[in-house]
């Protein structure tokens, strides 16, 4: 089957489950509005501000409600283009696999997609949440399908039963997004020490190690593994990518950053990884975090082509500032803190002249950098955002 009639299939599926495609916000609330409840929606929002606190009994609850037949299609709308991401990837590498474990299924909205495109393929998929299995369960029944069961469970609880020559898992394995993950040497680097205690208590915290080393049991000799989880940030994705290889999960090819649209807001998920269960591994684990083209630093030409009389010349927010910063030759430092708590994480915040231009640079072992250049008549903007910095520091 071609792209172009799989992602025509996919688009027939979830307007099967009601899912719309919607790429401006005011319409999507509008449509919001008119297809929930205003107690629906007050108790959506509650649900959503407590999954936040990390407390596992909010986070059920939350995806408890999101499962009921009112809300799920409006809701899961906001993660439509997710679907298709994540859908046509993971659908290009199940051809051989006999035997498939979907971890994390939630409605099955996928789970049906992949049970409807193999049908000689057995899948089963498994969620915590009863309501959500409920609903994936009839969703199956509605649509024929024999080759698909869904099993309500909790793996920290009980391990898994059978055996998978494909496991597939999205945002379930590392579901804990408010933990940073495990912080560099020093706000100057992205490396990390291979430290086995920092990285099992990375795992522990997380519930990472019992959920990983479940499917892993289940996965037969050889095996494949499709994963893509939150850990676009380097602090999560190193150790998550540590605990993948600790466990004999190799890479069988290049990891591939997932991007895509919740609506209007751009949304960096990722990687996209596809492994394999022992052998020799077909591509190496990396490391070093995306630089962009704000690595390709020419302030000469910055001055000369600054066009937003109003913007600052420069400014940049990912990880290639460090790269711009270390090119500021001959830079003046004017005002600078490093500070560093009992935990070893370090923050450093830098203030300076460099050719009659004025910067502020921010770093921490975090991963997270900013250099912001302005022309010297605006130079008491920056000395007023880098005290704000300074005051707001732990």
């Amino acid at each position: 089957m071609t792209t172009d009639s799989l992602q025509e299939a996919l688009r027939e599926h979830l307007a099967w489950w009601g899912l719309k495609h919607v790429t401006l916000d005011r319409e999507y609330f509008a449509w919001q509005r008119r297809q929930l409840l205003p107690n629906e929606l007050e108790r959506l929002t509650l649900a959503a501000e407590r999954k936040r606190s990390g407390d596992p009994r909010d986070d059920m609850a939350f995806y408890d409600l999101a499962a009921e037949p009112t809300i799920f299609p409006v809701l899961y709308s906001q993660r439509y283009e997710y679907y298709q991401a994540i859908g046509l990837r993971t659908i290009a590498h199940l051809g051989p696999a006999q035997d498939i474990l979907d971890f994390g299924c939630g409605l099955g909205i996928l789970t049906t997609f992949y049970a409807r495109r193999f049908p000689d393929v057995n899948l089963v998929g498994i969620d915590r949440s009863a309501t959500s299995i409920a609903i994936a369960q009839r969703k199956a029944k509605e649509l024929g399908l024999r080759n698909l069961r869904f099993i309500c469970q909790d793996i920290e609880r009980e391990p898994l039963s059978g055996f998978f020559d494909m496991v597939l898992t999205m945002h379930a394995l590392l579901q804990a997004e408010q933990d940073p993950g495990i912080s560099s040497h020093s706000w100057r680097t992205f490396d990390r020490a291979d430290d086995p205690s920092q990285q099992t208590a990375f795992e522990q915290r997380t519930g990472l190690a019992v959920r990983l080393d479940r499917l892993c049991q289940v996965l037969r000799p050889h095996g494949r593994m499709i994963v893509s989880e939150k850990t676009r940030q380097l602090a999560r994705r190193v150790p998550f990518q540590r605990a993948l290889a600790g466990r004999g999960l190799q890479l069988v090819q290049p990891a591939e950053p997932i991007q895509y649209r919740s609506i209007e807001e751009a949304v960096e998920d990722g990687p996209f990884y596809v492994l394999k269960k022992g052998g020799q591994a077909s591509t190496g684990w990396d490391e070093l975090p995306e630089l962009d083209d704000g690595a390709l630093f020419d302030l000469s030409a910055m001055l000369v082509n600054s066009a937003d009389p109003n913007g600052p010349l420069y400014e940049n927010h990912g990880p290639s500032a460090q790269v711009a910063w270390e090119e500021l030759a001959g830079r003046t430092i004017t005002h600078e803190l490093t500070r560093e708590a009992l935990d070893g994480r370090q923050v450093h915040v830098e203030l300076g002249i460099v050719d009659e231009t004025h910067y502020l640079y921010c770093a921490n072992t975090f991963d997270q950098r900013q250099l912001v250049l302005i022309e010297e008549a605006r130079a008491a903007l920056l000395e007023a955002y880098y005290q704000e910095i300074i005051r707001g520091l732990p």
